[in-house]
């Protein structure tokens, strides 16, 4: 019998699975991770940290197994994207903390950018944003690794010069894992974590250089960027008992979007985790946003990238982590079922728009700042965590309505994530966007994913349309509520939203 581990890095914490041949999960584990708010806007993580959770994990997850480490063919991992580390190549040692994806230290330089245009003679005499924008896919925002890793550098190499003699070595936090997992010996990315940095044109499928010379980031601290099926190095015994080859990679939103087996144009799934992402797959083309969408690669495989179109939202299951552990307002993530069963999906007027590290698409507001609004001597605890969750629903609606207008509108959803346990979240959700919501048995499918490359690596599986045989639907939610009623909630919720851009 053959397995494969699956390793799943994201923001709130560390999982590992272990598969069968037939996917079937035969061992997990799961261990929380920290992170630390040192200023306004501010979101860091300890690198050991994330190191030492993901060996955990997948050791946890091998003994649950009761396996041999050598029955395990491949190991598949996913991560949070845009989380940027910095490291010595010589000793690995990490020379900042890791700064998160959410982090938004950078929003003065992001604005700055915006008002640039390069000296005719050099990129066309483009505005900045317009060459960002055409390169990556992507728009100027601290959410991305670029403005981050030029922060990393000036505190730590302000002339570059080390950078430059390649001792110091830039990665996401896959890039960062396979480092360590081989130790040292491969320094690589896969092309749907690349997309993700701001420096890597998504077209030409290679690290752009006006890009690298505007961040002034040498090229020499970059990882080489492979498919996300490929050889990514062996991670050496002594972590997890036997050498094992490392066989996929895919940033966690995309690999969700393989874990539900979204692999024809048109297909859409929106994963609940810490934020909310919506991606649609676009095909072999690349899809340009005139929403303020991002354009991003959905996977690569045998050097031919697949597209995508996607919507970001920064605070989905963080919004309720705060209600637990900042308001004390409930005791597990459980608990907003009960709050929601509770008041019937009424909040009497009260709104949330959960902007606590900005706003993401379509918006991209990172000054913003997170709004309450409609409260009276009636609101109670219940409407408030109500509110919180159908936040989330109406924030995706937002992203829907953008799709549309870019032409890409979406039919049915597939979900997950952690959040879509909750069955009143998912009926409502389904009712204000509207249509069809899928859910499939696993709920897990980023993780999924990440297995998915690993296995098609390893040759369990011939292809990707081979490996959509094994999602299974597990729940169906049709739209039941009347016309009038969600049109009523979506004009209050936009018209919270107008506050939060009022006062920033």
């Amino acid at each position: 019998m053959t397995y494969i581990l699956a390793l799943d890095q994201g923001t709130s914490s560390s999982r590992a699975l272990v598969y069968d041949a037939a996917g079937t999960v035969v061992g997990s584990a799961q261990q929380s991770i920290d992170s630390t708010y040192p200023q306004d806007g501010w979101v860091e993580q300890d690198p050991a940290m994330i190191w030492s959770s993901i060996l955990a994990v997948g050791r946890q997850a091998i003994a649950d197994a009761n396996i041999a480490p050598a029955a395990i063919t491949g190991i598949g991992i996913t991560n949070q994207r845009e989380t940027t580390l910095l490291w010595e190549r010589e000793t690995s040692r990490t020379l900042y903390n890791a700064i998160v994806w959410q982090d938004r230290r950078s929003a003065a330089y992001c604005e700055t950018l915006a008002q640039r245009r390069y000296p005719a003679g050099q990129a066309d005499g483009q505005d900045v944003a317009e060459l960002i924008q055409h390169t990556t896919g992507l728009i100027i925002d601290p959410y991305f690794s670029s403005t981050k890793l030029a922060w990393l550098l000036d505190q730590t190499d302000a002339d570059r010069n080390r950078a430059r003699r390649g001792e110091l070595c830039f990665g996401t936090v896959d890039s960062f894992l396979v480092w360590h997992l081989t130790n040292g010996a491969r320094h690589v990315t896969d092309a749907t974590n690349a997309s993700r940095t701001q420096l890597f044109d998504i077209a030409q499928q290679c690290w752009s250089e006006p890009l690298l010379d505007l961040f002034n980031v040498p090229t020499a601290v970059l990882p080489e960027v492979l498919d996300c099926i490929a050889d990514f190095g062996i991670a050496a015994p002594e972590w997890f008992g036997a050498p094992i080859p490392i066989f996929g990679i895919a940033g966690d939103q995309q690999a969700a979007l393989i874990g539900q087996a979204c692999f024809d144009a048109g297909m859409s799934k929106s994963t609940y985790g810490t934020g909310c992402f919506v991606m649609t797959h676009t095909g072999e083309e690349i899809s340009r946003s005139s929403q303020q969408l991002l354009s991003t690669v959905a996977y690569r495989i045998d050097g031919k990238p697949s597209y995508a179109l996607e919507g970001s939202i920064f605070v989905a299951g963080v919004a309720i982590q705060w209600l637990r552990d900042q308001l004390g307002l409930i005791e597990h993530a459980a608990d907003t079922a009960e709050a929601f069963a509770r008041t019937q999906g009424e909040t009497h007027g009260v709104y949330v728009v959960p902007a606590f590290t900005g706003l993401g698409a379509p918006y991209w507001q990172p000054q913003a700042r997170g709004l309450i609004t409609g409260l009276t001597l009636d609101s109670d605890k219940d409407h408030l965590i109500t509110a919180f969750l159908q936040s989330v629903a109406y924030q995706t609606r937002t992203l829907l309505d953008a799709m549309a207008a870019d032409g890409a509108p979406v039919t049915t959803l597939r979900v997950d994530g952690g959040m879509v346990v909750n069955e009143a979240f998912c009926q409502f959700l389904c009712d204000v966007l509207d249509v069809p919501v899928q859910r499939p048995a696993d709920v897990e499918t980023t993780v999924r994913g990440a297995g998915v490359l690993a296995a098609i690596g390893a040759g369990l599986f011939a292809d990707l349309q081979e490996a959509a045989a094994l999602w299974r639907l597990g729940a169906d939610f049709v739209p039941t509520m009347p016309m009038a009623k969600r049109q009523a909630l979506l004009a209050g919720y936009a018209r919270a939203v107008a506050q939060t851009l009022t006062v920033t």
